[in-house]
């Protein structure tokens, strides 16, 4: 009978354990949660951070096709750029192609109406604020491991989760 009630008393104190690190772990990991969240919403406002505002484009203003758009925004930069995205846009109500480039590459903005291609400005310091906070949680080189050891505690939080709804359903089901 002792070590029935020694044993009781050992997963009593092992789930009050897990409840606490469950309810550490969520404010832990809801605070970057919670912030990713709002700074994405606030990205997705172009006009609340630099004033521009999105425009329906103007099909029959587009005189530029997508491979020659390319082709210039090469041509700018005197090499083959990694461009790994081309949007169309409506900027200054001027239809423009956006060449993205990756492995941080600038952006390269083609008139789709002239051809003329230019390197895109800096963007504003509010800009750059919500794009740091929303892609790079001013982490900076330390992204990679901060999102690992995140993901981690996710992890663990949600396999507590689980395992306290377990016990919480099976202690239910003993009671009747």
């Amino acid at each position: 009978m002792d070590n029935l009630d020694s044993r009781a008393l050992y997963f009593n104190s092992m789930r009050d354990f897990l409840y606490r690190l469950h309810l550490i772990l969520g404010l832990v990991v809801s605070v970057p949660i919670l912030a990713w969240s709002v700074s994405g919403f606030v990205y997705l406002l172009p006009d609340r951070i630099d004033g521009s505002i999105v425009q329906k484009i103007d099909a029959s203003r587009v005189n530029v096709s997508p491979s020659d758009a390319i082709l210039r925004a090469n041509q700018l930069a005197g090499k083959e750029l990694p461009i790994t995205a081309l949007t169309l846009l409506m900027k200054d109500g001027q239809p423009y192609y956006q060449a993205i480039g990756g492995l941080g590459a600038d952006s390269v903005f083609i008139n789709a109406q002239t051809g003329e291609a230019e390197f895109s400005k800096p963007p504003s310091l509010k800009k750059r604020f919500f794009r740091e906070a929303h892609f790079y949680f001013f982490a900076g080189s330390l992204q990679v491991p901060l999102l690992i050891i995140l993901s981690l505690l996710a992890t663990v939080m949600t396999l507590s989760g689980i395992y306290l709804n377990i016990n919480y359903w099976l202690r239910r089901i003993k009671k009747r």
